[in-house]
């Protein structure tokens, strides 16, 4: 006849009575260590370190408040690549810190079912979803530490919506300065700049814009990039010294490895300009018929 030997607790061998495994209460296993529960396993099968009722399979709490990474409720080290998997339903993911020696320093989340990369974050602080190079000509998201480039091939790279109401969909600061926004209505989309009266001083409305006006030298061109397509348009260092707050950048600047700077212009900083010089056209021009009128009465 076979012998049982039952026990409710497995304590230390060097005679520390505070110290050992638990296993009487309510068919779950207890770990003390100097009198106090650090873990559990439950009759259901959740494992809590750190807490004495786990609510999820694997409950892990840390009695240390978390001010920095040197102190981690939960670390996962191994030899090359440290990884996770998840899987739900069929649906298998894998968090993934790679190794420096094997590719480059790299926290990576990967689709196993399609054995796909989705998001990298880089030892630099770029993070990239959907793509796995900071090229911006591949197709996807990188957010650096200094823009964000979203990349893609034959549709819209995004997307700003705004539901409920009219009005901003973006607002654009210089530091903490709005100067100016995007926004949308029932079936239109107005980009503003900061116009307000309230901003400004030195205000003149006497001044000479047909003189200005004539300096522009309107063009036909194409693009280098674009040899099949004419266009109107200026070149933006000539523009520069008639209308300098229309255009931006410097005149054949390039950067440290020689590649070209454009400049750009901002053609609807010409209006004001076209404006005025329309109303001192005008005002000569009903001159002009006032004194046609007055010589056919005669």
């Amino acid at each position: 006849m076979a012998s049982e030997i039952k026990v409710d607790t497995i304590v230390n061998a060097g005679g520390d009575n505070d110290t050992g495994i638990d296993l009487a209460t309510n068919d779950n296993i207890k770990f003390n260590i100097a009198g106090s529960q650090k873990a559990i396993i439950e009759s259901n099968g959740r494992l809590g370190i750190g807490t004495s009722s786990p609510s999820v399979p694997l409950h892990v709490v840390s009695s240390t408040t978390q001010t920095n990474d040197s102190t981690p409720a939960l670390t996962v080290e191994t030899q090359g690549h440290a990884q996770i998997r998840l899987n739900g339903d069929g649906n298998e993911f894998a968090i993934m810190a790679l190794d420096s020696s094997v590719a480059g320093d790299h926290f990576i989340i990967y689709d196993k079912n399609n054995s796909a990369e989705r998001v990298r974050l880089t030892s630099t602080g770029d993070l990239l979803i959907g793509k796995t190079s900071t090229s911006s000509t591949v197709s996807g998201i990188h957010i650096g530490t200094e823009k964000l480039t979203a990349t893609r091939s034959g549709g819209p790279c995004g997307a700003f919506v705004r539901t409920g109401s009219d009005g901003s969909v973006v607002d654009i600061q210089n530091d903490s300065s709005t100067v100016g926004s995007i926004s949308v209505s029932g079936s239109s989309t107005a980009y503003n700049t900061s116009s307000d009266y309230r901003l400004k001083e030195n205000v003149v409305t006497d001044w000479d814009a047909t003189s200005r006006l004539k300096q522009l030298k309107p063009s036909r061109f194409n693009f280098i990039a674009d040899a099949d397509t004419t266009v109107d348009g200026f070149l933006a260092h000539e523009a520069q010294s008639v209308v300098p707050e229309a255009v931006v950048g410097e005149k054949d600047a390039v950067d440290k490895e020689g590649n070209i700077q454009p400049q750009g212009i901002d053609q609807s900083k010409l209006v004001p300009l076209l404006t005025k010089a329309l109303q001192e056209a005008m005002a000569r021009i009903e001159t002009l018929e006032a004194k046609v009128t007055a010589l056919e009465s005669k």
